[in-house]
């Protein structure tokens, strides 16, 4: 037994052998510039919108609309990535993400009118939802132990594309207007397909589809560009590693080992064009309580999240309207728009250092609860009081949470799944969670404009406190496991 065991080697036992290393740190970079792109697509949002009303003499709907589009394209793009990626491979699920946002993106800025406009952003959003198929293809490439202190770094690069997407506008749209936003803003994503070829394929999914040989390929890449070699063996997936040969691991064991082997996952079963057998994986009974409380949660943080960005201007605004003071134009400062949209977003800077020192220490579901009923906290108070300081006070600190929250989750999610459904997985999530940025401004923001701000709050709280539950109630921890190659039993902690 141990001569068998000494004569192969997994993908896990590859990584921990290579460490962190250039390799990593490349694959990190390329999935990071994919993470910029999306930031910007999304935060150019906040200022395109107010402008294309102004030029075009649009209502409020319409305007809303260009928002609005995107995120129901993501919420298609998100389940529809992810399906391709689960059956024809990371790589060329991120491929056609870039394809489209960068086309669409681009060409927007040349829209004529604002049906094409509004036809164009909504196949941006198509290729935004494919954002969670780069996180989960770095995932698959990062060591157990430092994983979720390596993906909260990952998740960094979103703050870093929200600011320089408002030192952007704050640059370019009071000159040049909204056009050449949008299309320096496509840039990242041209970025992508510049260095595609390069990019490997996920060494999990190879051995998942029994392309092994290829697998080695990208392992010995690895360690040759990390100074460091290969174990000795041959390659093999952990599903075909009999349960007796992984029961003695602890910390690094594969997780929920306690599986039968009854469980684990076929071989290749032919192309799962609609992604049926896969949503029926997420929703069979091993696995739906995980896949239901993890919809609430990605609902819960982008409905926060979002809503925060949303009220950092909404909530002063609907004060002084509803006071019936004075106002000037919403449209008629843009540099101060510009420049508080650009200060809020550094409420994510310390959200991600807060997520790094406490994901890998106190573990997900830990981490994650305590940030969202913090984040209660700081919103309370907003019920009772919206003077100016205490609202800038405890929207920062609110998103602050949600930001590390939102890092976290997305860590969580693809740790859960097993490989062959694993971005079908956080797809369907990260769609479940466009539906609250779709409601979000539907719903509190209007509260807000009709004056019913303290409506709004109280909403608010009942969100994010009934997305802390959900996570309190997650059936299992993940820190320090594997990542999992076969179905395992998730409806018991």
């Amino acid at each position: 037994m141990m001569e068998e065991q000494s004569a192969s080697y997994t993908v896990d036992d590859a990584l921990m052998s290579s460490g962190f290393g250039k390799f990593q740190i490349l694959i990190l970079s390329y999935a990071g510039i994919g993470l910029i792109a999306e930031a910007m697509e999304m935060m150019l949002l906040s200022f395109v919108g107010p402008s294309v009303q102004l030029e075009w003499k649009l209502t409020s709907h319409q305007e809303s609309m260009i928002t609005s589009v995107v995120f129901v394209g993501m919420l298609i793009g998100a389940y529809s990535w992810g399906v391709v990626s689960d059956n024809y491979g990371r790589r060329r699920g991120f491929l056609f993400t870039a394809i489209v946002t960068s086309g669409a993106g681009f060409l927007s800025s040349f829209a004529p009118n604002y049906l094409s406009l509004i036809s164009l952003r909504f196949l941006v959003g198509i290729g935004l939802g494919g954002g969670p198929v780069l996180g989960s293809w770095f995932l698959e490439f990062v060591p157990a132990p430092s994983r979720g202190t390596w993906m909260v770094v990952f998740s960094a690069f979103w703050t870093v594309g929200t600011i320089f997407e408002a030192s952007l506008a704050w640059m370019v749209m009071p000159k040049f207007g909204w056009r050449w936003l949008l299309a320096l803003s496509s840039i990242p994503s041209f970025l992508l397909l510049l260095f595609y070829a390069i990019t490997p394929e996920s060494p999990r999914f190879l051995c998942m589809k029994g392309r092994t040989d290829e697998a080695v390929d990208v392992l010995e890449k690895m360690a040759r560009l990390n100074n460091v070699p290969l174990p000795s063996g041959r390659l093999v997936s952990e599903k075909n590693i009999e349960l007796d040969e992984v029961s003695g691991s602890s910390e690094s064991t594969t997780l929920l080992t306690g599986a039968e082997e009854s469980d684990s996952i076929d071989k290749d079963e032919g192309s799962d064009f609609g992604g049926f057998k896969s949503v029926g994986k997420l929703l069979a009974p091993k696995m739906i309580r995980a896949t239901l409380l993890l919809w609430m949660a990605f609902f819960g943080n982008a409905f926060a999240y979002y809503g925060i960005v949303l009220l950092t201007s909404e909530l002063s605004n609907g004060n002084r309207i509803c006071a019936k003071e004075e106002v000037e134009s919403v449209h008629s400062n843009n540099a101060s728009l510009y420049k508080n949209v650009f200060i809020s977003s550094f409420a994510e800077i310390p959200g991600s250092l807060l997520s790094a020192m406490v994901v890998d220490r106190y573990g997900r579901r830990l981490s994650m609860a305590s940030m969202l009923f913090t984040s209660c906290v700081f919103l309370f108070p907003l019920v009772f009081s919206r003077a100016e300081i205490l609202t800038t006070i405890s929207l920062f600190g609110a998103r602050l949470c949600i930001a590390a929250s939102f890092t976290i989750v997305y860590i969580y999610a693809p740790e859960i799944y097993p490989t062959s459904v694993r971005t079908t997985g956080i797809g369907i999530a990260s769609s479940v969670g466009r539906i609250g940025g779709i409601l979000c401004p539907l719903v509190a923001v209007a509260l807000v404009h009709s004056c019913h701000q303290t409506t709004a709050i109280v909403l608010f709280e009942i969100v994010v406190f009934l997305s802390g539950l959900a996570v309190s109630f997650f059936p299992f921890e993940t820190k320090g496991c594997r990542l999992n190659d076969t179905e395992v039993d998730m409806s018991m902690s």
